[in-house]
């Protein structure tokens, strides 16, 4: 369960620049102002500067995304400390959202950061029926905390993390975008982790279609 939106993204008020992509293309050429508007060439520029690391002009322009995950998931996304985030308080709201449940995989043996697909129909089925039971029991209990008047704060304190759906704004440069989805869409990384970096991906790929060849999968 998962779901990337895009938000905002910056766009350029000068008349010679449209898109994100170009405003980057256009700060990278400060020294060269004759060639600023050669928006020809931009791909192949931006191209250039990721592979010679010279990331400050992908810090001209920001975007924000909104992000629909379970918390576990969001804990790991919170750890890219280069990016702004707004994340659904438990604390200050009561919890609505059905809880999410995991499908079963199995350790990969020799890759500790791998997991492999179930191949036992029954284990997968007992799995369901463990996480939902776990789930109703503290649904049960987190609302009769409620009914009963303790605070959220403390309420929250039940409900399984892995299970709990949240939504968190995350807001950053492009460059921090960039190095979010060169990490994060590895294989190394866990897969409910690595469909959201696939999602943001592909609204970079629309937005900023002169990093085709740098975030190619």
């Amino acid at each position: 369960m998962s779901c990337v939106k895009l938000i905002a993204i910056t766009r350029p008020v000068i008349e010679s620049c449209q898109t994100a992509g170009e405003l980057v293309a256009f700060c990278a050429r400060v020294s060269n102002p004759g060639n600023q508007l050669n928006h020809e060439t931009a791909p192949r520029l931006l191209k250039y500067l990721v592979k010679n690391r010279h990331w400050s002009p992908f810090e001209m322009a920001h975007m924000v995304v909104e992000i629909t995950t379970t918390r576990d998931i969001a804990r790991q996304i919170l750890r890219h400390r280069s990016f702004s985030f707004q994340e659904f308080s438990q604390r200050y709201a009561a919890v609505q959202e059905p809880p999410v449940f995991r499908e079963a995989r199995l350790q990969d043996q020799t890759n500790r950061q791998n997991s492999l697909p179930e191949n036992d129909p029954d284990r997968a089925a007992w799995w369901e029926t463990a996480q939902r039971e776990l789930a109703e029991q503290a649904q049960r209990v987190y609302r009769s905390a409620l009914e009963k008047g303790l605070a959220k704060e403390v309420a929250r304190a039940v409900l399984p993390e892995g299970l709990t759906p949240s939504t968190l704004l995350m807001s950053g440069s492009i460059r921090s975008f960039v190095h979010y989805v060169t990490v994060r869409a590895d294989k190394s990384t866990q897969l409910e982790h690595r469909q959201i970096a696939e999602q943001v991906r592909e609204i970079m790929l629309i937005e900023l279609p002169e990093l085709i060849d740098v975030l190619a999968s």
